[in-house]
């Protein structure tokens, strides 16, 4: 016979962006991120700021803290709970389980007190309210009223996937109005360099259309050359 898996497997804390480095992305949009990644690293785009940031502005970068969670279960999510440090990204995979809330007003304001700086998941939240007074940012996939289970198994700490991604642990999360990006945390140093540049094109680029650019040079010697075919 098979034996049951442990209600939870905790894989600690082993890696984690170092202060200068969590610092480096507070306020930076999640599109300057994931230009200076080369495109991809963002998680599905049904992945959202809970009511639109219409409450709470949803924007923050932090560490990920990943939790894996069985469909319509949030026991790993309730044992994370110990494990968040200050600034935390908590990242709680939830399947895309529709059916349920992934999380709720009294999870989230426990997050808050132990320091998180954030919470996403691929799931629904519930109590818009509660989460609105409690103040964390929230990315989900809507809302339900639906009770979820907590009876495991589920994971903490361990590599997840989560809307058409995959986040480990330390990872850097940058989520904002557009989404949810993901910076691997080997990478993490390479994307501070190029945000630099990122930065100071973007400002070129705006200046340029505040001046009155309407077509971007290259496109018009595109549009004149021969590898434009008129009919």
């Amino acid at each position: 016979m098979i034996e049951e898996p442990p209600l939870l497997t905790v894989k600690r804390p082993d890696r984690r962006p170092s202060a200068q480095q969590i610092a480096a992305f507070q306020n930076v949009p999640t599109s300057f991120v994931v230009d200076s990644l080369q495109g991809g690293h963002t998680l599905a785009s049904n992945i959202r700021p809970i009511g639109e940031s219409r409450d709470i502005n949803c924007t923050a970068a932090g560490p990920a803290l990943t939790v894996d969670n069985g469909p319509g279960d949030i026991l790993a999510l309730l044992g994370a709970l110990a494990f968040v440090q200050p600034e935390d990204i908590v990242v709680t995979a939830f399947h895309g389980h529709q059916g349920c809330a992934s999380c709720g007003d009294r999870v989230c304001a426990m997050a808050k007190n132990g320091g998180a700086a954030g919470l996403v998941t691929d799931g629904p939240a519930r109590d818009y309210q509660g989460i609105v007074e409690v103040g964390l940012p929230v990315w989900c996939t809507g809302l339900t009223p639906n009770t979820p289970y907590s009876k495991g198994p589920g994971k903490i700490g361990l590599p997840i996937q989560i809307g058409g991604c995959q986040v480990e642990n330390g990872d850097m999360i940058v989520a904002d109005f557009d989404g949810v990006a993901v910076v691997p945390f080997d990478r993490i140093d390479d994307v501070i360099a190029a945000l630099k540049d990122i930065v100071a094109l973007e400002e070129v680029d705006d200046a340029k259309i505040r001046a009155g650019l309407k077509v971007r040079p290259a496109m018009v010697q595109l549009l004149d050359s021969s590898q434009t075919k008129y009919v």
